[in-house]
């Protein structure tokens, strides 16, 4: 990997995801959304009848897990082998229950080590690689580290408009979410060098712009 690589965390709800995608789009730049990898496990695992708190039943997964990410001028499409999840891995069933996947120590590091791999991989000019723990655990020496946040009553409207009306219910998981991974990473608390992004009063695109504006400066 010769590229500069943009690390982007932050509490569920901040936008991470719709922020990071858009950021790598214009700037040319491949997109790596680490948590779609810990949701796609999580869609493993239910689908073969594996209770996510069984530690070493989940752990055993990872090897059958053939995560992929395909870039399409529409998005990007998440596969677990040849079964496209995209969708799947949003459903609130997943989303219920991916922290207790995401927190078991095992499967934290092997998928810390795929995500570096799938970095080092990356031919673009850059990549912009999001989720928990990356600005401390995947990419200490990104480039670009970024922390980005908002109050969580923002967080959680920012969610609830993001789904359907059947679903609104499940923002409140959003809480629950951080309380349950802040017990595995800090990801509340910009460590030395990264810099927070507060969008509480930012609009989608002056979050966008600002994180553009951060990699121009690091340029």
């Amino acid at each position: 990997m010769t590229g500069l690589v943009v690390a982007i965390d932050g509490p569920a709800g901040s936008g991470k995801s719709s922020v990071s995608r858009a950021a790598a789009s214009r700037l040319g730049f491949d997109f790596l959304d680490t948590g779609a990898a810990y949701r796609a496990l999580t869609w493993l695992a239910l689908e073969r009848g594996v209770d996510p708190e069984d530690r070493d039943a989940v752990i055993a997964l990872v090897d059958d897990l053939g995560y992929a990410t395909i870039a399409t001028p529409d998005g990007t499409i998440v596969k677990v082998g040849e079964t496209d999840v995209t969708t799947a891995i949003r459903e609130p069933r997943i989303t219920a229950v991916v922290s207790d996947v995401a927190r078991i120590p095992e499967v934290r590091v092997r998928l810390t080590d795929m995500f570096r791999a799938m970095i080092a991989a990356s031919r673009e000019a850059g990549i912009v690689v999001e989720g928990r723990d990356i600005t401390t655990v995947v990419a200490p020496d990104a480039e670009v580290r970024i922390l980005l946040t908002a109050d969580e009553a923002v967080r959680v409207a920012r969610r609830s408009r993001e789904l359907t009306p059947e679903h609104a219910g499940t923002a409140t998981q959003l809480r629950d979410r951080d309380r349950k991974d802040a017990a595995v990473v800090d990801f509340m608390t910009a460590a030395p060098g990264v810099t927070t992004l507060d969008s509480t009063d930012l609009d989608f695109e002056q979050t966008v712009a600002a994180v553009l504006d951060l990699v121009e400066a690091a340029r």
